[in-house]
């Protein structure tokens, strides 16, 4: 089993005012072998997660969405100030 980063893209932001860019990316559990092919047929493959982080000198966590245990539903977890732009759904 491995866990597979990648980087989506940088999305703006707004903090106190001042626009900012976070870096969208999504963690990915791969099972490998025999099981990842069965689990994705059985509904056991887990969900991606996703990460923003601000980068810079000082990394900081911006936002989250991931379940936080097996078969648990999506949270979202994000500091309380950033303002990001409304995404049509």
């Amino acid at each position: 089993m491995k866990l597979v980063i990648s980087e989506v893209g940088e999305e703006s932001f707004a903090t106190g005012g001042a626009a900012r860019k976070a870096m969208h990316y999504v963690l990915k559990v791969d099972i490998g072998g025999i099981s990842g092919i069965v689990a994705p047929l059985l509904g056991k493959q887990p969900p991606d997660s996703h990460v923003w982080i601000l980068e810079g000198e000082a990394p900081a966590f911006v936002k989250s969405e991931q379940p936080l245990y097996n078969d648990g539903p999506l949270w979202r977890i994000e500091l309380v100030s950033p303002v990001w732009p409304k995404q049509d759904k």
